[in-house]
């Protein structure tokens, strides 16, 4: 029996919670992914006990048009500075297939 781990309920939030955390060039290249496919990037936040029931709150309006990866940072780190308490993801919108491209979480509280 000492070979078996126990199993450890983790919860997972979006497109990378599998992997480990995403380094800070990582995440650079995600969000000019996201820029270079031409989708609207938009923050949003949650307190942790309540990111599985209720929506997320939006940080600011979606940044559309907005092609400056330091700048999508910049107010990413403004959301987490306003909310260190709270979960922090970027989410890329897509207007063509009116969907999200993509979702992963920048800060973990």
């Amino acid at each position: 029996m000492a070979d078996f781990q126990d199993y450890k309920q983790t919860v997972k939030y979006e497109t990378f919670s599998y992997l480990p955390a995403l380094t800070a060039d990582q995440t650079r290249q995600q969000i000019q992914y996201i820029v270079s496919q031409g989708w609207k990037p938009a923050i949003e936040h949650v307190k942790p006990a309540r990111s599985h029931k209720y929506y997320w709150f939006m940080w600011k309006l979606p940044m559309f048009g907005e092609q400056s990866v330091d700048r999508i940072l910049s107010e990413i780190e403004a959301c987490h500075r306003e909310y260190p308490n709270h979960h922090v993801r970027l989410i890329g919108y897509d207007n063509y297939t009116q969907s999200q491209g993509t979702s992963f979480v920048v800060y973990r509280a």
